[in-house]
């Protein structure tokens, strides 16, 4: 680590293209050991969640005409925050975040890590070894064996080609050797890109930055649904859209769900798509977590959406970057972890190792909704629709190359302070404040998490 390097949270403002003097309003504080790590994820953590914070009371500014109000980043709220999925609870009940058959097993030659949390992956996953699917408590044992015999590498490609989810372990030199990790690395952070000349839309004076604005939620656990929780926070109508055919899973969603409605459409029948389209022409920002080719074939291009909606904001987000020989790959937090050398940075000898939380996500989560409000902010400017852009893997190599440790008050890490509980749909849910913070902003969701799917496909006041 490059202890001369700048602070995390003014590279980000500066990947953001925003004004540097705007940062001399953030300020910070509160007990910093809720995220212990050999890399730098506390410092990851504060500036993503400080530049979301400053990004939202930039927008404020523009649409009150008031002064841009203060930022305050308390550590121990962060921490809180990036752990939320492993902290929320439905009457007492916590949410075991990974299936028994999401973990690291050993290959002929090594680590590899498999993710099976969704039903589909599971099945896919299991095709591939040739394990079938009623082995019972014997599923486990059974897919050990079979990754037994084969080499890290052949898992990865077996199971990859079944439309699963594994991912041979490699160290970071490894990493920075292939072909996708240079190309990841000749990449910043983020990109933003104005696509046309569309006009302004003039915002009207609201307390909140994102009031009166409607977003679409094309996103999957966790990094897009963190983002688009933040906008609801914010005061934006969010509706999550998911295809019938691959629900959420409800326990994902209570974190992930705050403040936010959720429907289900299928894009690919007649009907959903005129309701989707319908959505489309009243919507301000659509924001997209899916594997790049997924949505693409539905013609929800950044250019298509541009010519339908000109002055829209489009964010997209992805795993493994929208370029390189692995830009089609499914992939989650856990995944990049484990091909960027993370796994082995923050193992031992003996087995590789995990971040303290899901960092790649929740840190891009908090990047993604900052870009989407400075975009908001540069299109109410001067017009033009937007489109932002991340991956976990460009946020994994800023954490293990471009971050350095900031010593911070270690004093105790408190989760409750920033716990509460309120009355839902599935029961008394406990979850997690909100990180997001700035002079006279909101300190909740207007709503806690719905059932996943059951609103209606409209806009508020439709």
């Amino acid at each position: 680590m490059n202890s001369s390097l700048p602070s995390g949270a003014s590279q980000a403002w500066a990947a953001l293209g925003a004004d540097s003097s705007l940062l001399d309003r953030v300020s910070y504080g509160g007990p910093s050991g809720g995220l212990p790590a050999r890399l730098p994820v506390m410092e990851l953590a504060r500036a993503t969640v400080a530049v979301c914070s400053l990004a939202a009371a930039e927008l404020t500014s523009g649409r009150t005409g008031r002064p841009v109000p203060r930022v305050q980043v308390d550590d121990e709220a962060v921490a809180a925050a990036f752990l939320s999925d492993r902290l929320v609870r439905v009457d007492g009940q916590a949410w075991s975040t990974f299936s028994p058959l999401s973990r690291f097993w050993r290959a002929t030659d090594g680590w590899v890590r498999t993710h099976a949390n969704y039903p589909h992956h599971r099945a896919r996953l299991l095709a591939a070894l040739g394990v079938p699917e009623d082995v019972g408590g014997e599923e486990a044992d059974a897919v050990g064996r079979a990754i037994a015999r084969l080499s890290a590498l052949e898992v990865e490609e077996t199971v990859y080609a079944a439309g699963g989810l594994a991912v041979a372990a490699r160290g970071p030199e490894d990493w920075a050797k292939s072909e996708q990790g240079v190309m990841v690395a000749g990449k910043p952070l983020l990109t933003t890109a104005r696509l046309d000349d569309a006009p302004d839309r003039m915002l009207g004076g609201a307390a909140l930055p994102c009031a009166g604005l409607r977003v679409l939620d094309l996103t999957r656990v966790l990094a897009g649904p963190v983002a688009t929780r933040t906008l609801a926070l914010l005061g934006a109508d969010v509706l999550r859209i998911d295809a019938p055919h691959l629900p959420e899973s409800q326990e994902a969603h209570n974190d992930t769900g705050m403040g936010k409605r959720s429907t289900t459409l299928d894009l690919g029948e007649a009907t959903d798509r005129r309701l989707f389209e319908g959505l489309l022409n009243k919507a301000d920002v659509v924001v997209t977590g899916y594997r790049p080719g997924a949505l693409e074939r539905f013609g929800l291009t950044p250019e298509a959406l541009a010519e339908r909606r000109p002055g829209l904001v489009i964010a997209q987000l992805s795993a493994w970057g929208r370029y390189g020989p692995w830009h089609e790959r499914r992939g989650f937090d856990s995944l990049v972890q484990v091909a960027t050398g993370i796994a082995e940075l923050e193992g031992s000898p003996d087995s590789p190792g995990a971040l303290p939380a899901q960092a790649l996500d929740h840190g891009t989560g908090y990047l993604l909704a900052a870009g989407v409000l400075r975009a908001l902010t540069e299109q109410h400017r001067t017009g033009g629709t937007r489109l932002v852009r991340l991956a976990l893997t460009q946020t994994a190599h800023w954490l293990v190359h471009d971050l350095a440790a900031v010593p911070g008050e270690d004093e105790g890490f408190e989760a409750e302070h920033w716990l509460t509980e309120t009355a839902s749909p599935m029961g008394r849910l406990r979850h997690v404040l909100p990180p997001v913070s700035y002079e006279g902003g909101p300190v909740n969701w207007a709503r806690p998490s719905g059932l996943c799917g059951t609103d209606a496909p409209v806009w508020h006041g439709a």
